[in-house]
């Protein structure tokens, strides 16, 4: 089973520094190379990953733009939960809700599409708890 938010992290990673074209540069095109990287590097996804997420990103798009937005605005350019809940004037617990929903979304699209990505393997949900073995006790007859 695949956590969506590392998904989604490597995903913010690869669209923020992509040469596809499919976010705003935030540097202009003739000083790209001139300084050195001011961002730590994050882990990405490979592009194959990065396009089939952003398939899903497209859906979630049509389908909620607010939603699209609040997924734009905290695994592609990083902002905090905070920051997001300042900046639409509403508590960061809702904002937290609203990015599980999102995140569900983009979940189930990856699931209704029954894609394997190449970062699953990396990506998989952490067991918070270990299952107890349950021991098998045979009862004998008595004679």
């Amino acid at each position: 089973m695949r956590d969506i938010q590392k998904v989604l992290e490597r995903y913010g990673a690869w669209a923020s520094h992509t040469e596809h074209g499919l976010y705003y540069s935030s540097v202009a095109a003739g000083f790209r190379g001139l300084l050195p990287s001011s961002q730590r590097s994050r882990p990405s996804c490979c592009d194959d990953d990065g396009l089939i997420v952003n398939g899903a990103m497209a859906c979630l798009k049509k389908r909620d733009p607010y939603l699209h937005v609040l997924l734009e605005w905290h695994y592609v350019l990083g902002l905090p939960v905070r920051v997001i809940g300042t900046k639409l004037g509403i508590s960061h617990t809702l904002v937290l809700k609203q990015l599980q929903m999102a995140e569900g979304f983009i979940d189930g699209c990856l699931s209704m599409m029954d894609i394997k990505l190449d970062i699953d393997l990396e990506c998989q949900k952490e067991l918070v708890y270990t299952p107890k073995i349950k021991k098998v006790v045979e009862f004998q007859k008595a004679m």
